[in-house]
This record gives structure tokens, sequence and C-alpha cells, in this order.
């Protein structure tokens, strides 16, 4: 195999690669994750964990995925973008079937807490581990195949699945799952192991690999400094907003649980709504990704910095709505920038660093957000609007 160009720019237009599989593949990964969560808490009642056990399970799956990006992208780079796109998402779908029937068996049976947090951690760990493979080689994927000036357009539309994935997984979840708390996560679970029988068929076969003796980037290279730093200042806002916002509801809004599950659960799906949204008009826009940060940074900050003055839920939803409309164009348009950035052989590293960024954001935001909310209910909101505010205020040089 010859070895990649070594341009950053070096990407040539494929007439015959297709955005439309990999979409396909991260609106039903997205999918199966997010109805996973929703159920999360009914599950977790019937069975007898505590909301710490479930929040320990999610964690561990954000600690695999962060640590597993880079790993699986610079393996991609070396061993092909098939075989590892491949490896990843049938070793998710294989073991998110597994995970649908340990649950199963738990709900059916008298199995212990203990034993059923065991398999609950273990299970999300296994599926995070390979679930880390799928966004990474897919970034890289676009980015070998797409011309830098049309990545972001790409990448948004990729993003625009993912957040389709997002609303949808829940809402599918939340209207089959008073039926039977399992039978969402067999009908999810089925839906990668299709994705992978897609894309077995048409990822190219052939494909060209890092030179034998090219150097791994590394984390801490120059080039990735801003892409990455951007990557976990935006993961770590959305993280916040998410794990304080029903809280927000109870405390600011003086809603009953029940009301304040309801408006923490529209502000949630206005955020998937407002995400597709952001991405749709992306793809008409010709800007750099750049500017796009700065101005998805400008208005992702003013709309979660807006919602310390919200008195009402129709303002929460309204507020977290133009967050994540300014969210949508950053998302795409750093994974661009991290691409543009780097050499061909390294895409795969560079979209795996970008993954671990946003790892960490899913990791420590629930932590400082839940610690700086004990000290006031407006400071979280407060702290990333600020955070995005300085991002927006970066030159672009």
């Amino acid at each position: 195999m010859t070895g990649l160009a070594n341009s950053p720019a070096s990407a040539p237009a494929t007439d015959s690669f297709s955005l439309k599989p990999l979409m396909f593949e991260t609106f039903v990964c997205s999918m199966a994750m997010m109805a996973f969560v929703a159920l999360a808490g009914p599950i977790a009642r019937v069975v007898g964990l505590a909301p710490w056990q479930v929040g320990a399970a999610m964690t561990v799956a954000g600690v695999a995925w962060m640590v597993m990006a880079r790993i699986w992208g610079a393996a991609s780079d070396r061993r092909g973008r098939r075989k590892i796109l491949l490896l990843g998402l049938g070793g998710f779908a294989v073991t998110y079937v597994l995970l649908s029937l340990f649950i199963d068996f738990a709900l059916r049976t008298t199995m212990g807490p203990a034993l059923a947090f065991i398999g609950l951690v273990v299970g999300r760990a296994v599926a995070g581990i390979f679930y880390a493979a799928v966004p990474a080689t897919s970034t890289a994927l676009v980015a070998d195949h797409v011309p830098p000036g049309e990545r972001g357009k790409a990448m948004a539309a990729i993003g625009a699945s993912s957040a389709a994935g997002m609303v949808i997984g829940p809402g599918f979840a939340g209207l089959v799952g008073p039926i039977n708390l399992s039978l969402p996560l067999y009908l999810t679970a089925f839906l990668p192991a299709v994705a992978f029988a897609v894309l077995w068929r048409v990822l190219p076969q052939q494909e060209q690999h890092a030179p034998p003796k090219a150097d791994l980037l590394r984390l801490t290279d120059p080039r990735l400094r801003r892409p990455m730093t951007i990557a976990f200042v935006a993961m770590f806002s959305v993280a916040v907003a998410q794990i304080t916002v029903g809280f927000f509801a109870l405390d600011r809004l003086h809603l009953d649980p029940a009301g304040a599950a309801h408006a923490a659960g529209i502000a949630l799906a206005a955020v998937g709504v407002a995400l597709v949204l952001a991405q749709v008009v992306l793809r008409q826009l010709d800007w750099s990704p750049m500017t796009l940060i700065r101005l998805g940074a400008f208005i992702g900050g003013v709309g979660f910095a807006a919602v310390t003055l919200a008195t009402s839920a129709p303002l929460l939803w309204a507020c977290y709505a133009v967050a994540a409309f300014g969210m949508g164009w950053v998302y795409p348009s750093v994974s661009a920038l991290a691409a543009n950035a780097v050499n061909a052989h390294e895409q795969g590293a560079a979209a795996g660093s970008i993954a671990a960024a946003h790892g960490l954001g899913v990791i420590l935001g629930p932590i400082v957000g839940s610690f700086v909310y004990t000290l006031d209910n407006g400071v979280p909101f407060a702290l990333v609007g600020g955070l995005l505010l300085i991002v927006a205020a970066c030159r672009t040089r």
C-alpha cells in the first residue's frame, strides 16, 4: 500500500464516496445510546439500583470512550478505516445485544442489585470501548474523501444524524417502554447490526495506510491544542447543562418533581431539534471552520448565560434551544478544524484526540456542574456561558 500524502489539505474529492451510510450508522448508534439513557431510571427502580449506581455505569462508558477513541483512531491510520470501523461497530452491536439480554434477565428474575450493578457496569464499559471506534473512524473517513473546504458541511450532515438519534431515541423509548422495558432495548440493539451489514457492503475495500515508519500524532501536538480545547469546552458546557436542568426546574422555577421532569425533558428535546436545524443551516454556508466556531460559541454562550434570567419553563426551553443552535455550529466545525490542521496519514489519530477531549468533557461536566450548582443555581450556566464567550473572543489565527 502506498503512504498517504503528507500535506494537511490533501484529501481528494471521491465521486463514489457517499455520506448516507455513515449518516445512517451515526443515527442508529445515537438512537440506541439515548434510548438506554431514557430507560436507565425505570430499569434501576425495578432492579433495585441506587441513582449513583446508574451514574457510575454512565461514567464508566464515558471513560472507556475517552481512553479508547484515540487508540482506535490511530489504529485506523495504520490498518485502514474499513477494518477498524467494522470492528468497532460490530463489537458495539454484539455488546449491546448481550447487555439487552442481561437487563431483560435482571428484570424478569430476582437477581441481586449487586450482581445487576456489576453486569451493567461491565456491559456499558465494553460497549463504550467498541463505540469509541465509530465516531473517530467515521470522522477520519470523511476527512479522507472530502476536500478541506467541504469538511465542515459533511461533518454537519453526520452531526445532524446524531442529533436526530438523540431526539428520536428517548421518544421511542418513552413510547414503547410502557409496554415492556426490555422491548426498546431489543429493537434499538437490532439497528447497529443493520448498520454493520450496510457498511460491510459499501465501505471501500482498497485503502491507503499510513507509512510504516510514520510518527504517531502526539496528544500534545501544537496543531491540536486549539481544536481539542474548544472540543472540551463545548462538550463540558453541554454536560453541565444536561446534569443541572432538572434541578434548575425544581429550585429556580419552583416546579414539583413531575413538572420538573417534564420541563427538563422538553428542554432536552428542544436541544436535539435545534442541533439538527443548526447543522442543516451550516450546510448552506461557506464560512471557515473557525468563523463558524466563533459565531456558534457566541450564540451558545449567550443562550446558556441567559438561563440565569429564566423565570418560567418556556423561557428555559428557549434558552436551551438558542444555546443548542450555537453548539450545532461548533461541533462539526471543530472536527473540520482538527482535520484541516494535520496530515492525511494522521486523520484517525486527530479525530480520536477530539473524541477524547469530548469524553473528558462528558466526565468532568457533571462533576463540576453538580458542585458549582450548590453555590447558586445560576452559577453553572454563568460558568459555561463565560467559557463559550471566551472561545468566541479568541482570534481567528
